[in-house]
């Protein structure tokens, strides 16, 4: 199973070279870019562990690169994000946000369906327990 988060999801995951082509496109535009890592990558899960601090007033991809290549060095056994936050009047938010880095093994998830009083129906996502299988 292929874990699907922000952009890109759709496609293979990204080579260096891609992942600096869309640094470039965020530095360009003025964004501060951050690097985030998990081992719990929960659809609710929004807060993810930083690398670093958001580098800001970059010029050159090159940095961001470098940090991502460390962090993956250290939490290569994790998911890790790269995301571009736009701190301009009136968006102040994320405008871009995709996976860099995915373990070896793959997080697993279950939609439960419950229904409750009323005829309603609950759906909730359920970590899946996986056993590790040696590779």
């Amino acid at each position: 199973m292929k874990l699907t988060q922000g952009c890109f999801s759709f496609l293979p995951d990204l080579t260096d070279d891609q992942i600096t082509k869309q640094v470039q496109y965020c530095l360009a535009n003025g964004w501060a870019v951050n690097i985030e890592f998990t081992d719990d990558p929960h659809p609710r899960n929004t807060y993810w562990e930083m690398w670093g601090l958001p580098m800001f007033d970059l010029q050159d991809a090159a940095g961001v690169m470098m940090e991502l290549a460390e962090c993956r060095r250290v939490y290569g056994d994790r998911y890790i994000r790269l995301s571009g936050f736009d701190s301009s009047h009136g968006w102040e938010s994320v405008r871009i946000s995709f996976l860099v880095n995915r373990p070896p093994q793959e997080a697993e998830f279950e939609l439960v369906r419950q229904e409750i009083g009323g005829r309603a129906i609950r759906y909730s996502t359920i970590r899946k327990n996986v056993a590790h299988v040696p590779q």
